[in-house]
């Protein structure tokens, strides 16, 4: 079954065919830094992180490039009112983006661009639509002739006369107005303003507007067509608009084939946002006790293109649903020595980067199947459920009878399978090393009394293979007159 991708552009779900065989350009707009990340952003990244790594997993040699905004109206404001610059502040954001990422297993990106860093591609990128007719210097500052773009309005399907006058401007105001010639233009480049940071150009000092940086950015990393550009679905207009309608006039290309956007996260049935108070940073969320691993199965667990609502009673059920996966994850740290594998002190026992498991499986062709659907994350997990419930069965099975009716090889195949196709959707559980192996007292006390009902039997070598079985785990056993066995971990 081929991948298909549903293609915002064309409004269908189309199958994917890269520029170049065997290679992926992928492009996702990043964050503008001037706060901490929220939900919004964590979906996001999640998303856009597990397409990349699903991608990679299909054969695909992937360049993901993901941009900081460290330019922009909020910045400014956040370190005037701090009395910093907006260095300070942009640097301090995309440290605190990439603690925040680390934490929920989004793997970095081949490359950060910041918009500070592409000015000599911006500036290049606005003089190439001025000679062509697109853009227009005004008292300082450039605009983008959207009329002169008969296509304007083909990602959103929104037409002129539809929209509001200014949409397209994030950093105008009112008082620009008079500098533009239609009311629909946005700024590519902005004057100087006094205490602003600025930049020398051929207009005259001044910096970037929004729009134009990610145009520049994707051209200078990527080239002038890339495979795949991706984000959040409130970016498809004006921002995305605004990127193809600078960046095809100018190169005369495509600027993407394939157009992806990830739905909203509401909280509680309202739109998150800081005037109606709900909204919730991603530090906030975890150091309150959230695993990061159940955050990330709670954003999987809904299709990517929809809206998903986050409430206390859905943060409660993943909790306890990301238990039943853990249970699953571990079930080779917790009884693979038991069960007869040879190798679980192998400093490479548990990493999928070296496993193998049967492509051509049923398990592992059903979640191919899902994924390859537009990257139906939800049918995938459906899979990984599956294997994580069987496991943890046959765990229950072996710490209350001391054995199970499956083999060795075959439990070593199915967890082998859920952790690899787990890790594809960045979903990962290892023990420390002081919990390598832990049993819980309940545990213990019923394999001494499995060991207890084995000697009773008379069957000796059972007793013996339950009492170093616990030994293998740090549990000593001592035996004491009147047939009481003691235990303590050693």
């Amino acid at each position: 079954m081929p991948l298909k991708l549903y293609n915002t552009l064309t409004r269908r779900k189309e199958v994917f065919e890269p520029l170049e065989p065997g290679k992926v350009k992928m492009y996702y707009c990043g964050v503008t830094v001037y706060d901490y990340c929220h939900l919004g952003h964590a979906r996001a990244c999640i998303i856009w992180d597990i397409v990349r790594r699903y991608l990679s997993w299909r054969g695909y040699d992937v360049r993901y490039v993901q941009n900081f905004t460290d330019i922009d109206d909020k910045i400014l404001n956040r370190a005037r009112a701090e009395g910093s610059t907006m260095q300070e502040v942009a640097d301090r954001f995309i440290q605190a983006y990439f603690e925040d990422m680390a934490r929920l297993n989004v793997m970095e990106a081949n490359e950060y661009p910041r918009a500070t860093h592409t000015l000599d591609g911006i500036k290049r990128l606005i003089h190439d639509l001025e000679q062509k007719g697109y853009a227009y210097p005004s008292v300082g500052d450039v605009y983008y002739s959207v009329r002169a773009f008969s296509e304007y309005g083909k990602l959103s399907g929104r037409k002129l006369e539809d929209m509001q006058a200014g949409a397209g401007n994030r950093t105008d105001g009112d008082s620009e107005a008079p500098k533009k010639r239609d009311p629909f233009d946005f700024a590519l480049w902005k004057a100087a303003k006094p205490g602003e940071p600025s930049w020398e150009s051929p207009w005259g000092s001044g910096r970037p507007g929004w729009h134009i940086e990610c145009s520049a950015m994707v051209r200078d990393r990527l080239g002038d067509t890339i495979d795949i550009h991706s984000g959040g679905s409130d970016l498809i207009f004006p921002h995305h608009e605004n990127e193809i309608a600078q960046s095809e006039p100018a190169t005369g290309k495509p600027l993407a084939r394939y157009w992806l956007h990830n739905g909203m996260v509401n909280v509680g049935g309202e739109k998150m946002s800081k005037s109606l108070g709900n909204f919730t940073t991603i530090r906030k969320l975890l150091d309150s006790g959230l695993d990061p691993m159940a955050l990330r199965l709670f954003i999987l667990q809904a299709h990517y293109r929809k809206p998903i609502d986050f409430t206390h009673e859905a943060i409660d059920s993943v909790q306890n649903s990301w238990e039943t996966m853990k249970e699953g994850l571990l079930f080779g740290y917790k009884f693979g020595e038991a069960i007869g594998w040879t190798d679980t002190k192998d400093p490479f026992f548990g990493d999928p980067a070296v496993m193998r498991i049967d492509l051509e499986g049923d398990l592992a062709q059903r979640f191919q199947t899902a994924m390859d659907d537009d990257f139906n994350t939800s049918g995938g997990v459906a899979v990984l459920f599956e294997l994580a419930k069987d496991l943890r069965k046959e765990g229950n099975i072996l710490i209350h009878e001391g054995k199970t009716e499956i083999s060795a090889q075959t439990l070593r195949q199915q967890w082998q399978t859920l952790v690899v196709l787990a890790e594809i959707l960045g979903l990962a559980a290892k023990p420390e090393e002081t919990e390598r192996l832990v049993l819980t007292e309940l545990e213990i006390e019923a394999f001494i009394e499995q060991r207890q009902v084995a000697k009773q039997a008379k069957n000796f070598a059972e007793g013996d293979r339950i009492r170093d079985q616990l030994k293998a785990q740090g549990i000593l056993l001592v035996d004491k007159p009147g047939g009481i066995t003691e235990w303590h971990s050693g």
